[in-house]
């Protein structure tokens, strides 16, 4: 089994290379970064896959993809499901996941490579999306997973989506705070958001089976720093051997065999969140018995069947090896970014790298 130890100060830049590359190569010339050749992209896996190519220093590639989101982003702010060859392949709904995460793909980028005049070009993306989530914003501050185009706001929320809502507010206010804008509702609601995740259980999967067998429920509220410190290890270590396996990572849901590599990465970032280094240097380290000659990854393994499955090397998945990468070796000016919450006091330091 191939095992790779990435740890604090240790990034093997030349063996990321050639993933970073993978992503590169799939990409297309307007920017747009599909899941894998031939297929179509969505706006939340596109974020995700220009983070990998920003920690890889393929900036000019990652600029390109955050403008290809400029050009295409809908008049009240939101981008559709899905898009394919510049078209839009699923038009039936804008979520509100997918269209805060802008924020943190933008911030990260700036947190990188400190380039002001970026930032101010996204400026307007970025508010305009803001502005679309918050018009979902229930009652009790959780915030409505999608309009669908043709019934409307969809009244109910996910736990994981609106746990990366959480955090993209975070690095939407710290943009704001860089341009020196007065978004002061804006902190309002993501107080509101947090306050919904950690005291409003009732907000959630009202219409639909409980979403709780699903990795990402459990981990990414520490991921996005909803919950923090002692209570943040203990929430990881509580389901720990419900989803864990060890020496292949993390199942993506608690029934199933299969353990998914992008959902590893993330948990990865979620144990260093919660100061469990030793535990996500060893996590990640059983991934790259998945990568492929290129330097992707495949989606995720059927371990009862000794199966790849499916048969897909996804972009976005390339991105959350590299995040996890850097955030385990403090490679880039981004490393924390998920390891805790960004302070606006290392957003003006940033200003110092150019």
């Amino acid at each position: 089994m191939t095992q790779v130890y990435v740890s604090m100060g240790f990034f093997p830049e030349e063996y990321f290379r050639d993933t970073v590359d993978y992503i590169v190569r799939v990409q297309q010339q307007d920017g747009a970064i599909p899941w894998y050749e031939g297929a179509c992209l969505d706006p939340w896996d596109h974020v995700e896959a220009a983070m990998g190519l920003t920690i890889g220093g393929r900036h000019d590639e990652a600029k390109q993809a955050y403008y290809w989101l400029k050009r295409h982003q809908l008049p009240n702010g939101s981008w559709l499901a899905a898009y394919k060859n510049g078209k839009v392949e699923d038009g039936t709904r804008a979520e509100t996941n997918f269209v805060a995460y802008v924020a943190t793909g933008v911030w990260h980028y700036y947190l990188v490579t400190g380039e002001m005049d970026f930032l101010q070009s996204m400026w307007p993306v970025v508010e305009a999306a803001i502005e679309f989530v918050l018009r979902l914003q229930g009652e009790q501050g959780q915030i409505y997973w999608a309009e669908d185009t043709s019934l409307g706001i969809r009244e109910d929320s996910l736990v994981t989506g609106c746990s990366s809502i959480f955090k993209s507010f975070e690095c939407a206010l710290n943009i704001a705070t860089q341009l020196d804008m007065k978004v002061s509702r804006w902190a309002l609601a993501r107080t509101r958001l947090g306050h919904a995740l950690t005291t409003h259980p009732d907000c959630f999967d009202r219409t639909w089976d409980s979403k709780s067998r699903y990795a990402m429920d459990w981990f990414y509220p520490v991921l996005t720093g909803v919950v923090k410190g002692q209570r943040a290890r203990q929430h990881l270590l509580s389901r720990w051997n419900e989803f864990v396996v060890q020496g292949l990572g993390s199942r993506c849901v608690n029934d199933e065999p299969w353990v998914t590599v992008a959902e590893s990465c993330e948990l990865v970032m979620a144990l260093l969140a919660a100061g469990e280094y030793p535990r996500a240097i060893q996590l990640f380290s059983w991934l790259h018995q998945f990568r492929h000659d290129d330097g992707s990854y495949w989606t995720g393994y059927v371990f009862r069947d000794e199966a790849l499955w499916p048969l897909e090397r996804p972009t976005w998945t390339a991105g959350a090896v590299m995040l996890a990468a850097d955030a385990l070796s403090n490679h880039t000016n981004a490393a924390h970014l998920f390891r805790e919450e960004t302070a606006v006091r290392v957003a003006r330091d940033a200003r110092q790298i150019n």
